[in-house]
């Protein structure tokens, strides 16, 4: 009876062993595939969509998301949401610093929180605005070069959270970082080249590569596209009474208006100076004529500068061009919206004309 015990004993110690190294043969596989999955794209909702599908292979979270600290406000966003309830807190914001996540980014730390109930760094607002009931918590920061860019969360666990599973999470973590950090910084270069970096709209250039691609398009699939071009009035005055700092807060405070008044679809584009651009693909003239003139009645009605005290006013001079009404090609629809503009510009000024 012993030498059987024993034989058993081995049998199900060899099948521990073999079930052991098979776990771990996957999980290589697996780093594997995430190092090439992450390796092979720039593009960074396509590489966090890598990471959440490795996550839930490995580690199986009920709930899990990743942020990424905004520099600008050091606040960190919801990129990913996983699981119940996850939708309803995609707009939430947290502080560095603030909960388990905060406090991982802030220290740069792997965290293991086998019981939320008993840890003081837990916020419960998350929790409370999803309706979701948050147990254990494991989290890692996304650290590349030294600098956190944000982190990994995932709560309550199919099982429980142990250290192995930390170790998983920050190797995985450690692939992501420098992944993340290599999209971004494809998506400054990209945009770079498109978009003026004064009031981060698009750029000339842009305007130029993209306004034949469109206007092609509409040739194409017989439909309307029209320009609007801005010359904004007097503000060479103000930008040499209150000084060049003031003019560029100025056009970033204008170029906002364009973005809060056309559609998604339409393009704003810098031209040049404090010359504005937008093109509207599948628009008539009579409905660009419409847009202009509430970009006109926007722009006069705001006071500009109000932070540095100059509460100034501003107008200006729109012209309206569209394909394939007036203009025969790209440069024909520029030049028929500029020439209206002027024509404003030169009679009355703050108004709008149609070529």
């Amino acid at each position: 009876m012993e030498k059987n015990s024993g034989k058993g004993s081995s049998a199900g110690a060899a099948v521990a062993d073999e079930n052991e190294k098979n776990h771990r043969l996957r999980q290589l596989a697996t780093f594997s595939e995430i190092g090439k999955a992450l390796a092979s794209t720039l593009d960074l909702k396509e590489l966090l969509n890598v990471v959440m599908e490795k996550i839930n292979e490995l580690l199986h979270p009920k709930n899990w998301s990743l942020l990424l600290i905004d520099e600008e406000t050091n606040e960190m966003r919801f990129e990913i949401a996983v699981g119940p309830g996850a939708e309803k807190i995609r707009d939430l914001r947290l502080k560095v610093g603030e909960g388990v996540a905060g406090w991982v980014a802030m220290e740069k730390k792997p965290l293991l929180v086998p019981d939320v109930s008993k840890d003081p760094r837990f916020f419960k607002k998350a929790d409370e605005i999803s309706n979701f009931k948050t147990h254990s918590i494991i989290c890692v920061p996304l650290i590349s070069r030294g600098r956190c860019l944000g982190v990994i969360e995932l709560l309550n666990s199919v099982g429980s959270f142990g250290e192995e599973d930390l170790l998983l999470l920050t190797t995985l973590a450690d692939y992501t970082a420098i992944a993340i950090e290599n999209a971004i910084f494809f998506k400054k270069v990209q945009e770079l080249t498109i978009t003026d970096d004064l009031t981060k709209l698009y750029n000339s250039r842009f305007l130029h590569s993209r306004l034949e691609y469109e206007v092609e398009r509409a040739r194409r699939f017989k439909y309307d596209l029209s320009m609007i071009f801005c010359d904004l009035d007097a503000f060479k005055e103000i930008n040499d009474k209150h000084g060049h700092l003031c003019g560029s807060k100025l056009l970033r405070e204008v170029a906002q208006i364009f973005i809060n008044t056309i559609r998604t679809v339409d393009m704003a584009c810098r031209y040049g100076g404090d010359e504005f651009m937008v093109v509207m693909p599948g628009t008539p003239k009579k409905n660009a004529v419409v847009v202009a003139e509430k970009l006109r009645r926007a722009i006069s009605e705001n006071l500009f500068l109000k932070e540095e005290g100059v509460n100034a006013h501003l107008t200006g001079s729109f012209g309206v061009s569209s394909f394939p009404d007036d203009a025969e090609d790209k440069n024909d629809l520029i030049h028929l919206a500029d020439n209206a503009m002027y024509r404003v510009k030169n009679m009355s000024k703050t108004g709008v004309a149609e070529a």
